[in-house]
């Protein structure tokens, strides 16, 4: 395929993640069809991406080089899907994460596109082997799974299928640092992928310490946000411990790996999440911080949003 032909991409699916590719891949300068299988949903999305976009050009916080004029005019919307295809070299599935919806469509897709055309889905927590089971040639299968709220969280994990060309991850690799996300690659899939695994361990120790009456909701959320997430905005858990010690992460694991063997040996069962008096009073005590009523909740998304474009400003300028 010519560089002439690799301008377009296909988005299947028009909810919040499939609109925020979309900004992501017009501000790097590629046209986006936009597909739903519900008739003027796409067209419905454009127009919130049109709002979007503004809002960001107004607050100087807009990527890319183009104005959002530009952009958006880059940007169309497609009710029939064999029209949504044409011309694409690059597709990125964003429906829902039920495995059998996305086998259906990914079916659908392969009987429209050519050989050469890489497939790439979204999904968060389904392995690649069960997404494209269903696809003929899964040499061109890709997962490329991004962090909400994608355009604000640059990181994307690429995950391959066991069959997935190298020169499929190098292409999608590429993608996606052109449009200013910041892809890592994953050797071999594995459920979870690497982002979910680091952060249900996060999770399950944060849930475990509140349940256990060692520290409350407010504190352990305090501990990430002007604790380890201050660091962790810029270095990764290895340099962190690589720069905690006179001699790097060698003299690190020498001095602590032994107290940090202790504590893991330490940690209980996996929580129980959903049921029970302790995580009734968790949720109750999170509610008391953030009450979960659509006002309260869609205001902290907001000031979320804007904070994370504000770090993200910062990192670029640093």
């Amino acid at each position: 395929m010519s560089s002439s032909d690799m301008n377009t991409i296909t988005v299947i699916g028009s909810g919040l993640i499939g609109r925020s590719w979309a900004m992501v891949f017009v501000s790097g300068g590629y046209s986006v069809k936009i597909y739903d299988n519900q008739p003027g949903q796409a067209a419905r999305a454009i127009q919130e991406i049109r709002k979007q976009l503004e809002e960001l050009e107004e607050a100087h916080m807009l990527r890319g080089e183009l104005r959002a004029n530009q952009q958006l005019a880059l940007i169309s919307s497609h009710d029939d899907l064999s029209q949504a295809l044409q011309g694409a070299f690059f597709v990125q599935e964003c429906v829902f994460e039920l495995l059998d919806v996305k086998q259906s469509v990914f079916q659908d897709i392969e009987r429209l596109v050519g050989e050469d055309i890489i497939l790439s889905s979204s999904t968060s927590c389904l392995v690649p082997s069960n997404v494209f089971s269903k696809v003929q040639n899964r040499t061109r299968c890709i997962v490329s799974h991004p962090v909400n709220p994608p355009y604000y969280v640059k990181l994307v994990e690429l995950v391959p299928h066991p069959e997935t060309a190298a020169a499929v991850m190098d292409t999608t690799h590429s993608l996606m640092t052109k449009v200013g996300q910041a892809p890592i690659r994953l050797k071999r899939e594995i459920d979870g992928f690497a982002l979910n695994r680091v952060q249900a361990a996060i999770i399950a120790e944060s849930w475990r310490l509140v349940q256990d009456g060692v520290i409350s909701v407010k504190d352990i959320d305090l501990l990430m946000s002007e604790g380890l997430g201050m660091r962790y905005a810029f270095i990764g858990p290895m340099e962190t411990m690589h720069l905690n010690a006179p001699a790097g992460l060698e003299d690190y694991m020498k001095r602590y790996g032994e107290g940090i063997t202790r504590v893991l040996n330490s940690f209980g069962p996996v929580p129980d999440f959903s049921g029970g008096e302790a995580a009734k009073k968790i949720v109750s005590e999170m509610c008391e911080l953030v009450p979960n009523d659509p006002l309260h909740l869609s205001a902290r998304m907001e000031r979320r949003d804007q904070l994370l474009m504000a770090l993200a400003k910062l990192k670029k300028d640093h």
